[in-house]
């Protein structure tokens, strides 16, 4: 390889992560390097945590890992103050800034494919963040499997070795683009927010119906809640954890159980059958999307 190219190539990554780390905000990351056909002996996600420098600093390493095989991603430490938008076209970017949604950071995953991360006036706790990531992913057609507080975005400058993508000619892969870095709040941002808090509350209010309709007598009390362990050995499941997860999750929502310790708890088995992240995360929607269907259609007067 020519000295002079590589050496582009990594000043080109510097630039495009301290752009992308820069409007992500923040002082902490989480860096997942994923590679679904890593070799037993070895772990298909590696995790790290960094701060700014630390993850400047390490992007040789980065690059090493990316050129063997590991695609590279990265989410704020913590509760945040961002929204990730997955799959999304050109146009539907488009149609987000002229909605007053205009991200502050848009990454190409792949030719014509991008992410869009939004920032909000004020970091949101996790059950509002996830609740605002769906509420935006189906306003603009995003990837509801993918709309959560906890999803990685891919991290630019970096190649995307998912085998689709290969080039079939130069056996290349395409590189993750920073597109856009602006950094600053979406101006619809009050008010979205606004109705996605009331909506929360408002589901809130209904799971509160149902739990007293089940029988606690007391508003406002939440009987102890079990785990998803004894539906797991219920022998009357024959041990198949999909129909596991959809009843431990309609008897969790009943119960007044929040989106994210469900998922929580569905996630507290080995998903990889299921395929990729995507997948999983794919997986979990539709299996929360029943579980509350089934939940209201037991609801109040029915």
């Amino acid at each position: 390889m020519d000295p002079r190219k590589n050496g582009r190539g990594v000043e080109r990554t510097i630039e495009a992560v301290s752009r992308q780390i820069a409007a992500m905000g923040g002082n902490v990351f989480e860096i997942g390097l994923f590679n679904p056909d890593a070799p037993a002996s070895q772990p298909k996600m590696v995790l790290r945590t960094w701060d700014a420098d630390t993850l400047l600093r390490s992007l040789a390493w980065l690059r090493r890992e990316n050129r063997e095989g590991r695609n590279i991603y990265i989410r704020p430490q913590g509760e945040h103050d961002l929204s990730l938008v997955d799959d999304l076209p050109k146009s539907a970017v488009a149609a987000m800034k002229r909605a007053g949604f205009n991200p502050a950071l848009v990454v190409e995953t792949s030719p014509g494919n991008y992410q869009a991360w939004l920032r909000h006036p004020e970091p949101l706790a996790s059950e509002l963040s996830t609740a605002t990531a769906r509420a935006l992913a189906e306003k603009f057609d995003g990837d509801r499997g993918a709309a959560d507080w906890r999803h990685f975005g891919r991290l630019a400058g970096f190649t995307n070795r998912k085998p689709k993508y290969r080039d079939a000619d130069t056996g290349l892969y395409p590189f993750v683009r920073l597109i856009e870095a602006q950094s600053g709040v979406y101006p619809e941002a009050p008010q979205f927010i606004a109705g996605v808090r009331l909506a929360l509350e408002e589901r809130k209010k209904e799971r509160q119906q149902l739990r007293d309709r089940a029988g606690t007598g007391r508003p406002g009390v939440r009987l102890p809640l079990k785990s998803i362990d004894p539906f797991r050995n219920d022998p009357k499941y024959g041990g198949d954890g999909t129909r596991i997860d959809l009843a431990y999750a309609i008897y969790a929502f009943s119960n007044g159980a929040t989106e994210v310790e469900v998922t929580n708890a569905i996630r507290s088995r080995d998903l990889s059958h299921k395929g990729d992240e995507k997948r999983r995360n794919e997986y979990v929607d539709r299996t929360i999307r029943k579980a509350l269907g089934a939940v209201q259609l037991a609801g109040p007067g029915r």
